[in-house]
């Protein structure tokens, strides 16, 4: 294992090094929290792959692969549907708006008046969604280095904190492309093929296994449509999501290169399903079929091919805890610790160089300060399947209804938005607590109370401003606000 684990440290030092390097160019807020909204297409799109294939796409997608066969590609293909919707339909929207959080969105959209409850919401989907990445780490150290649970948790969240903090977005996105190679490289283009040889072929593989692992619908209609609701929904409104959108340099970057990205997740569903298939018949017993990824790994690969493989599922797992954790800064300091302290940013987020560099300041101490909450919250939490659907669901159940009202229905009111995410998230926790966290019903019966009372208080109360209204289609329309560094080129 020698060799594998010189090619984990190398990928580990790289990723720090690589923090060291962004943190000079991150002099403003912007460069720090959306990278001065200029990357190109090419790097917008391998980023924009990067955050939503984390470890629950790697890991959990060859799980579900092993346990339903083809049809275990549902859950990453949910994404990647997702990915594609909000890039085709709202990301050019999105990226004109020229804000740095969802709830700065809503502020602008209904008059400054719904940015604080969304951004609680925001800010506790943010952080499971950090938590889980990060006890994903314990798995992939237990394999490379039969590591203590506490001990990997701490080692690998600790690393993305401190490429996050020192260089924020610039850090985070430049980490990622390193992490998309990796991916493709590792999984893709090794993994894939290896496996598939070693379980004797395609054909081997049918008449081993049962003909429902060969079923395009055999987890399920209902488990299909829940995924749909929590993942491809999730995807339209996460602020994880946004804030690569923000990053984009034109409306055109936002638009075909997330097209790019989504259509990257659509593939990497299939392989992760057709891994997990090919473990099935490689080893029919395993206790549990999260284990198929690790032990296909450990098991099947050839040294240096194995450390590059298992650097792959970590660059998974660190791509999707890093954006989910400046998300979860961003929201802290500029949608909570900003309004509690009397000091509200204005929408537009124009500031001079010194008060740049303070927030820069600022923005990069929550980072550190949520990274020892993710950190700490990790460790003392086991199951990240549950927490992962507590984090879903309070998004898609609370924020969904206001953020699409908002987009496409111009008589939504600030009021109908309040109800519906205070209505839906309580519904949604109300409902997880009666039914079990991993039931259906919080999702469905949440998002209808949610859409009810929006559609309800919003026609009974009166409608939005005019001036709000206008001055939403201003920014819609990309003339709201001044264009950050348009005279410095895109980055590829």
């Amino acid at each position: 294992m020698a060799v594998d684990y010189t090619v984990i440290v190398v990928y580990l030092v790289g990723m720090l090094a690589v923090g060291w390097w962004g943190m000079r160019r991150a002099k403003s807020k912007s460069e720090f929290l959306v990278a001065g909204r200029r990357l190109g297409p090419t790097m917008y799109s391998g980023t924009m792959a990067a955050i939503v294939l984390g470890g629950a796409s790697t890991i959990g997608g060859v799980g579900l692969g092993y346990q339903y066969g083809l049809s275990g590609a549902w859950m990453v293909f949910t994404i990647g549907l997702g990915l594609l919707a909000l890039s085709i339909f709202f990301s050019a929207r999105i990226a004109r708006l020229k804000v740095y959080t969802v709830s700065e969105m809503l502020d602008l959209r209904y008059g400054g008046r719904a940015g604080v409850i969304s951004g609680v919401v925001m800010w506790a989907y943010t952080l499971m969604l950090a938590v889980t990445s990060t006890i994903a780490y314990a798995t992939i150290f237990d394999v490379l280095f039969d590591m203590n649970r506490t001990v990997a948790i701490i080692l690998g969240g600790s690393i993305v904190v401190a490429y996050s903090t020192l260089g924020g977005m610039w850090s985070i996105t430049l980490t990622d492309m390193v992490q998309f190679v990796v991916k493709t490289i590792g999984v893709l283009l090794l993994l894939l093929p290896i496996a598939v040889v070693k379980a004797g072929g395609f054909s081997e593989m049918k008449a081993q296994l049962p003909t429902e692992y060969f079923d395009p619908l055999g987890i399920g209609g209902e488990t299909i449509f829940t995924y749909v609701l929590i993942y491809t929904f999730g995807m339209l409104i996460g602020q994880d999501i946004w804030q690569r959108v923000f990053t984009a340099g034109s409306d055109r970057t936002a638009k075909w290169g997330g097209t790019v990205a989504g259509t990257y997740c659509l593939v990497y569903a299939l392989a992760g399903a057709v891994i997990g298939t090919a473990a099935k018949v490689l080893y029919p017993k395993l206790d549990s079929a999260d284990d198929a990824f690790a032990t296909i790994v450990k098991d099947e690969l050839p040294m240096g091919v194995r450390g590059l493989v298992l650097a792959a599922a970590l660059a998974a797992v660190m791509s999707t805890s890093s954006g989910a954790l400046i998300a979860c800064a961003t929201v802290a300091n500029n949608d909570i610790w900003s309004r509690l302290r009397g000091a509200v940013t204005t929408a537009s987020g124009a500031t001079d160089s010194d008060e740049e560099r303070d927030e820069v300041k600022g923005n990069r101490a929550f980072i550190l300060i949520m990274g020892v909450a993710v950190i700490c919250t990790a460790i003392a939490l086991n199951n990240v399947v549950e927490a992962l659907t507590v984090a879903y669901n309070l998004l898609v159940g609370g924020l969904l209804v206001p953020i699409l009202g908002g987009l496409l229905w111009k008589r939504g009111t600030a009021q109908g938005a309040l109800a519906a995410v205070a209505v839906g998230g309580l519904a949604v926790i109300g409902l997880m607590a009666s039914y079990g966290i991993l039931a259906n019903e919080p999702i469905y019966y949440g998002l209808l109370s949610s859409l009810a009372v929006y559609v309800i208080v919003s026609l009974a109360t009166p409608a939005t401003d005019p001036a709000v209204l206008a001055a939403w289609r201003e920014r819609l329309a990309g003339r709201g606000s001044e264009p950050v560094s348009e005279s410095v080129p895109a980055h590829q």
